[in-house]
């Protein structure tokens, strides 16, 4: 797996979520910071001795970590970094964004990531509770069969979420997802929710006490995320959210 750090809290958080989830699955990290070509960044003896305390770091957790350095747009450099992973790990916002809201950096890599991107919460989650923002779609479809896998391992129930206004729709849509973690024997639970795919998350969670969400990024013309969903999922929640490409 491979993490982000510009050495913000949200980074360093990241960082504590990746080596939770690399000791569960036996994983090595990939460390990796990304020097702004625009703007003022960091000198090259600060990036490498924020490698380097990341390094030590995973290395203390028992675990294998390499230590990478590149120069560009941190986006476009941690979706081209992240085709050799399973999965990518970053904050909810970097040093240089607003306090609310979610980091221009995340929100362009999960338009542009061809593998999943763990958009983490402000503290590490055991991530033992799944649920998933499920629409029919094939990205949805995609995190669906991500979500069983992960719950097979956790032996967790996982909660679905959909958000309608009209039940009998809704019912139709989820069938589909019901179907699939039934031939896995996956247990699961279904929440037909008002609002926003957002609001209908945040109410579930909260019921629930899921740790983890599960969510597809949706790509239509021109590789643009429906914005009403993922980014709205990320602005209701403070748990990590894995969003499916």
């Amino acid at each position: 797996m491979l993490v982000g750090l510009d050495g913000s809290p949200n980074a360093d958080e990241a960082l504590e979520q990746a080596v939770h989830l690399a000791q569960r699955f036996k994983a090595k990290i990939v460390l990796a910071h990304v020097q702004e070509t625009h703007g003022i960044g960091r000198r090259a003896s600060d990036s490498g001795d924020l490698l380097q305390r990341a390094e030590e770091r995973v290395r203390d957790a028992g675990l294998k970590a390499e230590p990478v350095l590149r120069r560009g747009h941190p986006d476009e450099e941690l979706a081209a970094l992240a085709r050799d992973v399973d999965t990518v790990l970053v904050g909810r916002r970097g040093r240089s964004s607003p306090a609310a809201g979610v980091g221009k950096t995340v929100a362009s890599l999960i338009r542009i990531a061809e593998r999943s991107v763990i958009v983490c919460a402000s503290k590490p989650s055991p991530m033992n509770s799944c649920a998933i923002a499920y629409d029919g779609r094939a990205t949805a479809r995609r995190a669906l069969e991500l979500v069983a896998r992960f719950s097979s391992v956790t032996h967790s129930t996982v909660h679905i979420i959909h958000a309608t206004i009209d039940p009998a729709m809704g019912t139709m849509v989820v069938g589909e997802a019901e179907a699939l973690l039934s031939l896995q024997g996956v247990a699961f639970v279904t929440h037909l929710e008002h609002g926003t795919p957002g609001e209908a998350v945040a109410r579930v969670i909260a019921r629930t006490q899921c740790d983890a969400l599960f969510a597809g990024a949706h790509v239509g013309e021109r590789q643009a995320v429906t914005v009403s969903h993922a980014e709205d999922i990320l602005l209701h929640t403070d748990i990590p959210v894995v969003i499916q490409p």
